[in-house]
């Protein structure tokens, strides 16, 4: 099975940029356009969060239609950007299923032999996340009843410090919570975050945590403790993540970009 990762779109109106400078929708449309030429297609998308640059009715139409050409199934959890009761009544229902964890927009669902399980870690005018106990408690059920089914958790905001400190100052507060809830379920494949619109990756709690990059503007590479809030035009990418039974998850950080005709290693 393969499912492809797209996090912090930030798509704005038409006609808009995000910060003033990024075509956060055209770099979307470059992506979907991507998806489509891939050999074999992915079986499911999966977007971590960000969707929209403020959270606007107009954004999560937008975004809506960028996303219309995909054939396949696609699903959403919030981000900061976001705004939780503009995004349920704007998105068709099937891209954000209901969860049932109050006004959370959590979920789960089995495609094929993996089970996705969805957090929301908004905070509702605030950068940084969060998960409450009640969230915790609902993940911790969700992974009880199938501690067989090779499961991906999908999480905004990551739980573990990156190095980049503008960025780690907005993480998730206390992490130590739900990686006791991990720790229990050893079938827990990958915790898939956005938030620091850079490829990341970090062994914790018992499985791997992988931040893909955005698909629109990436943070600055800064590992300095006073370095400065900032954002690159480095190249747009994606992960995708292959599951074989036989192997186990497989992840590939892949370009938007358009990359050319094939050449083969030959000579002549």
């Amino acid at each position: 099975m393969l499912v492809a990762q797209l996090t912090d779109l930030h798509v704005v109106a038409p006609g808009r940029r995000a910060y003033g400078v990024v075509d956060s929708a055209a770099c979307l449309a470059a992506a979907v356009r991507r998806l489509l030429t891939l050999d074999p297609r992915p079986d499911l998308v999966l977007l971590t969060g960000d969707l929209t640059y403020d959270g606007a009715e107009s954004e999560y139409r937008h975004l809506h239609d960028l996303l219309r050409p995909l054939p396949m199934p696609w699903r959403v959890i919030p981000g900061n950007h976001d705004r939780r009761a503009t995004l349920r009544a704007t998105l068709p229902a099937q891209h954000c299923p209901a969860g049932g964890v109050a006004d959370r927009l959590a979920w789960y669902e089995d495609h094929g032999p993996l089970r996705v399980v969805a957090l929301d870690s908004l905070v509702e005018g605030e950068s940084h996340g969060q998960l409450d106990a009640a969230q915790l408690a609902w993940l911790d059920a969700r992974l009880s009843e199938a501690p067989r089914r090779p499961t991906l958790v999908l999480l905004h905001h990551p739980p573990l410090p990156t190095g980049i400190a503008h960025m780690d100052r907005i993480g998730l507060r206390d992490p130590a919570a739900l990686g006791a809830v991990l720790g229990r379920h050893s079938q827990v494949e990958r915790l898939l975050c956005g938030h620091v619109h850079r490829a990341i990756l970090w062994r914790w709690a018992g499985t791997l945590v992988s931040v893909a990059p955005s698909t629109a503007h990436q943070v600055a590479l800064d590992l300095r403790p006073d370095g400065p809030a900032a954002f690159t035009l480095e190249a747009p990418a994606m992960h995708l993540h292959l599951w074989r039974g036989e192997v186990g998850m497989v992840t590939h950080e892949v370009p938007i970009a358009d990359p050319g005709p094939l050449h083969p290693f030959a000579d002549g």
